[in-house]
């Protein structure tokens, strides 16, 4: 029997997320735009800024497509996952937990929704399950999050190591 909830609850955060990255990208939905987010990159250390708002965006928007449709879904959870992650990091995190003073509540809650999706599967009105490529279970649940943590660690160290560091003495930038 097809799981209507769990369609539901697919395609609204999938298409919630790429809402969120079509801001990033287009300024669609009163989003920056990916000139805003570069800017904002930049403020937030996330070096090279370009690059960084390029795959925040990219990464919302496919990874919440792919969601919706419940297609490579563990991978889509993954990619969501990191993306949170390092939104957690950079932005939310010294702020607490809830949501009302810029936390990362919200951010917690979609990355616990994204993995529980991943370890039950996408349900029967999948395109995993259509293709004959649907895969659930605890296994998947725990490697949407490592892939998703050792995403966002490999960004956030990325974007540390390509920080443009100040001279000492004065002189500017160095290399």
């Amino acid at each position: 029997m097809p799981k209507i909830a769990k369609l539901a609850a697919r395609v609204v955060i999938g298409s919630l997320f790429v809402g969120h990255g079509t801001q990033k990208l287009q300024g669609w939905f009163g989003g920056p735009g990916i000139e805003g987010m570069t800017a904002a990159m930049e403020g937030m250390g996330m070096h090279p800024p370009r690059r960084n708002a390029y795959a925040a965006g990219i990464s919302e928007t496919a990874g919440g497509a792919l969601l919706a449709a419940g297609l490579a879904t563990p991978l889509a959870s993954a990619i969501l996952t990191g993306t949170m992650t390092v939104a957690i990091a950079k932005v939310h995190a010294g702020k607490g937990p809830w949501v009302t003073g810029g936390g990362w509540e919200y951010n917690a809650v979609l990355i616990a929704a994204v993995l529980a999706i991943a370890e039950d599967g996408p349900g029967s009105l999948s395109l995993d399950h259509l293709l004959g490529i649907e895969r659930s279970g605890p296994v998947y649940g725990l490697l949407a999050a490592a892939l998703g943590a050792a995403a966002a660690y490999g960004t956030l160290e990325a974007a540390r190591a390509a920080t443009p560091q100040s001279d000492p003495s004065g002189a500017g930038p160095r290399g």
